[in-house]
């Protein structure tokens, strides 16, 4: 469990978590992201405010969401100039 700050939004500090871990490679272009139960679980943070995260790193273009499948990290577009 990640202790979180009392005087900070929780959804904004799981955010930053979850979009560092993107942004370092923890969750690589392509991989699934743990489920929002699982974010429940891992953070000790209300259902809503996991759903939360997620729709902002959706907004930002950092992830995707396949009905019934799960949430993965958006692959990088190949520049087809650089090929």
């Amino acid at each position: 469990m990640v202790e979180l700050k009392p005087n900070r939004p929780r959804w904004r500090q799981v955010y930053e978590i979850i979009r560092g871990r993107i942004e370092t490679g923890v969750y690589a272009p392509g991989a699934k992201i743990p489920t929002v139960l699982e974010l429940v679980a891992e953070f000790q943070i209300a259902n809503v405010t996991a759903q939360k995260v997620y729709r902002k790193l959706r907004e930002e273009g950092l992830i995707y969401t396949e009905p019934g499948m799960g949430s993965f990290v958006v692959e990088e577009e190949s520049d087809p100039l650089q090929s």
